[in-house]
């Protein structure tokens, strides 16, 4: 088995077409087919199901694509990072972070890195703390900003930044008739709620609530903070996020709380692998951050 087997196959998985996928790779559609033929004699299970005129993957095929799409992705990876090696501090950093605070984070640190190393180039990748962690066990970014809770097996973790929990709901909202800038736990119970879509959010808020023998009743859940804003602006629910949503207010729509009786806190971690080594560009930046930023 060889890299371009892995290419053709994943070419056909895109297109789902043998004619299309050949157009696409510049070559005659009948030594694809030989080539993916000869790829499923070699696993000895069939990769598709052949129809008049269609393609379906088959189980074997859908697990072989992940493992696909992981070797391609490091090989191509792996060319970047020997170059570095060979040429000096230059090439790409591949950098993956969650909403809230580490966008900020990212762009600070990246600014300060780019005054002293100019000809590194940065990949950045956003999603939430599940699909980040799963991006650096895969080896397609090199570092991550993520919030915790996270499993640390196989992993380096610094703490980098904490901020509190806050409540976001409409100005039209009957909360919002209360007077300060903070709102007791207690006040939320009765209200339906917006949270973050995290499946450890859901536990960990409802521990928050046990104490007060009460289940929040949650009304929806959100991957994305701009949700956040116009969920809340629409007075669909009370949000409750990590405080740096309040950066997607810029009008008098929405009212901020910070929660507390008691209060919260939400905890970004900067973290790498323990597993394998890092690209010395990506090296550097973890010294850099070291040396020059307080972690």
């Amino acid at each position: 088995m060889e890299l371009r087997h892995l290419r053709y196959f994943l070419a056909v998985c895109e297109e789902m077409n043998f004619t299309k996928a050949a157009e696409k790779l510049m070559i005659a559609q009948p030594p694809l087919s030989r080539q993916i033929k000869d790829l499923e004699e070699e696993l000895g299970a069939e990769l598709f199901t052949r129809a008049h005129h269609s393609l379906k993957l088959t189980d074997e095929g859908v697990l072989f694509r992940q493992y696909a799409q992981r070797i391609v992705s490091m090989a191509e990876k792996s060319v970047v990072d020997i170059h570095e090696m060979h040429s000096g501090l230059q090439g790409t950093l591949y950098i993956s972070g969650v909403e809230g605070k580490a966008p900020q984070l990212i762009s600070s640190w990246v600014s300060a890195f780019s005054e002293k190393y100019p000809n590194v180039q940065y990949n950045i990748w956003n999603g939430n703390s599940d699909e980040v962690v799963n991006r650096i066990r895969k080896g397609l970014s090199d570092i991550a900003v993520i919030m915790e809770p996270f499993d640390p097996q196989g992993m380096h973790s610094i703490s980098v930044y904490s901020e509190p929990w806050i409540a976001m709901f409409s100005s039209r909202h009957p909360l919002a008739e209360t007077p300060g800038d903070t709102v007791p736990l207690a006040k939320l119970a009765d209200y339906d709620l917006i949270i973050p879509s995290r499946e450890s959010r859901l536990q960990e808020i409802n521990d928050w609530f046990a104490p007060l023998k009460k289940t929040p009743k949650i009304r929806a859940r959100i991957a994305h903070v701009l949700n956040a804003y116009e969920l809340s602006a629409n007075n669909i629910g009370v949000v409750i996020f990590p405080a740096a949503a309040a950066n997607v207010v810029h009008d008098d729509k929405v009212q901020i709380r910070k929660i507390v009786e008691p209060s919260f806190t939400a905890s970004y971690m900067l973290i790498y692998s323990g597993e394998h080594a890092l690209s010395p560009v990506a090296a550097k930046f973890v010294e850099f951050l070291h040396d020059n930023i307080d972690l």
